[in-house]
């Protein structure tokens, strides 16, 4: 008997384990995939420079408006429940999104942003659930994972597209194959729950605790909202900045592609390594310098140096991400205040976020170079410096409101 609960709960560690990787999976290649094909798209659709960067903007816009509310209602179901509604949002969005009309792509970036939404809340308060002593690797799993097959979408949207022989549609709609099987297995948790009576845990107990009012919990959002500012911004307008330095149209994507791997190893070394600090600071100044740098090598070096920049970009970006991700575990006592904070973080983060790609685009319509849009770009990372600092102090969001 005994015996058979260690095979079980061996098993649950598995799947576990599963969820983690194939959830975050799903959390930025249907939006990393857009970026290189998004000329094509856009001239299929006869979309304007503004209503492109909607693509990226609008999913944005919803983490910013749904994540406190996901967080909200976090503690009436469990977090595979709350999982599987995401994923099956996001199986629709991306469906939707390729059906080959305006309205259709707007509708399914929606959804899209809903589905990633549930799962960027819910996945921290996850981890620190079920691997409480294994915070650090695990948000390393999560944070590789996302990164890996963001990479894989940025590198090989254009190609999918050409070996599908359905163009921009084929290299979005792929992913609706990766969304199905992370649905899967999240639908195979709640089954083997549901059958061990014993295993069954609920998303968390109730916190009344008002994150709002914390000041470290606002100092990790505005960090959090100003790395995704720089990444999303990036993601979304790279391409085209590339194309006017006189990059290849084939080459850009794998810009993108070594940015997203350049993230890989620092995504899962960081947090082990944060982890183990009492105070992040040093990591926050690094990663800023390294930013920086690559900014100043995208406006002096151009295509000319632009994988050097690109790998520069990646280290400090990863590193960013994975720190904000495991502020949400670390700067809590209950998991409960993990998600509660996941759930402000991003909301506010994303807000921020969300008028990057808008902005980069419109200060490039007053200067073709590219220089002003660089600069807005170093700016927000100035100000992420001084706030990645203040949430970087070994101070938990419950204390000194």
């Amino acid at each position: 008997m005994e015996e058979s609960v260690k095979k079980r709960s061996y098993l649950l560690l598995i799947i576990n384990v599963l969820v983690v990787v194939l959830v975050s999976s799903n959390l930025r290649s249907p939006l990393t995939a857009v970026g290189p094909v998004l000329g094509q798209l856009s001239e299929a659709l006869r979309l304007d420079n503004l209503q492109g960067s909607l693509l990226t903007s609008i999913p944005l816009f919803v983490f910013a408006t749904c994540s406190v509310l996901v967080s909200k209602f976090s503690s009436r179901l469990k977090i595979q429940q709350f999982l599987a509604y995401a994923l099956l949002m996001l199986c629709l969005g991306l469906f939707l999104r390729v059906f080959g009309s305006i309205y259709t792509l707007f509708i399914g970036s929606v959804f899209i942003g809903l589905g990633i939404c549930v799962g960027n809340v819910i996945t921290p308060g996850y981890v620190k659930q079920n691997f409480p002593n294994q915070i650090g690797l695990m948000t390393g799993v999560f944070a590789v994972a996302m990164n890996l097959t963001a990479a894989l979408a940025s590198g090989f949207s254009t190609r999918i597209g050409e070996w599908t022989g359905l163009g921009w549609q084929g290299s979005l709609g792929i992913w609706i194959l990766l969304t199905a099987l992370a649905l899967s297995v999240v639908l195979i948790e709640l089954l083997f729950i549901k059958k061990s009576a014993n295993l069954d845990v609920k998303v968390a107990q109730k916190s009344d605790f008002n994150i709002f009012k914390s000041k470290q919990a606002w100092n990790i959002s505005i960090f959090m909202g100003l790395q995704s500012l720089v990444f999303y911004s990036l993601i979304s307008w790279l391409p085209a900045v590339l194309k006017d330095y006189g990059m290849p149209e084939s080459e850009p994507g794998w810009v993108l592609f070594a940015i997203q791997m350049a993230m890989l190893p620092i995504t899962f070394v960081g947090p082990i390594i944060a982890n183990r600090m009492k105070n992040q600071k040093a990591l926050i100044i690094f990663l800023s310098v390294l930013m920086l740098l690559s900014m100043i090598l995208f406006v002096s070096w151009k295509a000319e140096g632009v994988y050097l920049s690109a790998v520069l970009l990646g280290l400090a970006n990863g590193l960013s991400f994975s720190l904000a991700i495991l502020f949400f575990s670390l700067r809590t006592q209950s998991s409960a205040n993990a998600i509660k904070l996941s759930g402000m973080a991003q909301s506010i983060g994303y807000f921020i976020a969300a008028f990057g790609p808008p902005i980069f685009g419109k200060l490039h319509d007053w200067d073709a170079s590219w220089r002003a849009s660089f600069y807005f770009l170093s700016a927000a990372i100035v100000l992420m410096l001084y706030f990645g600092v203040l949430a970087a102090r070994p101070k938990q969001v419950e204390e000194g409101l």
